[in-house]
């Protein structure tokens, strides 16, 4: 079973942001033991995402982890802002 890793990013980030349509979410590497994902999110959500000492960007980065560990894989989530 395959995990679209893009998609299940996309679906935890998109609740939290007040504008979504400015949401991307894009695989920047992937090789056989890692996956980077880029989320690039509006300035104003950033905080949003981040959540309070990272704990919503850790939350999210949990269940990412998870779910590539079940493939063997790391993953690495970077979060960013359009400027």
């Amino acid at each position: 079973m395959a995990v679209n890793f893009e998609k299940l990013v996309f679906d935890l980030v998109t609740p939290l942001v007040i504008h979504p349509e400015d949401l991307l979410v894009k695989i920047f590497s992937e090789d056989e033991e890692s996956i980077t994902i880029q989320v690039l999110v509006n300035k104003d959500d950033l905080g949003r995402v981040i959540g309070k000492g990272g704990k919503i960007a850790n939350a999210i980065r949990t269940i990412s982890y998870a779910a590539a560990s079940r493939i063997g894989k790391r993953i690495n989530i970077d979060i960013d802002s359009f400027e």
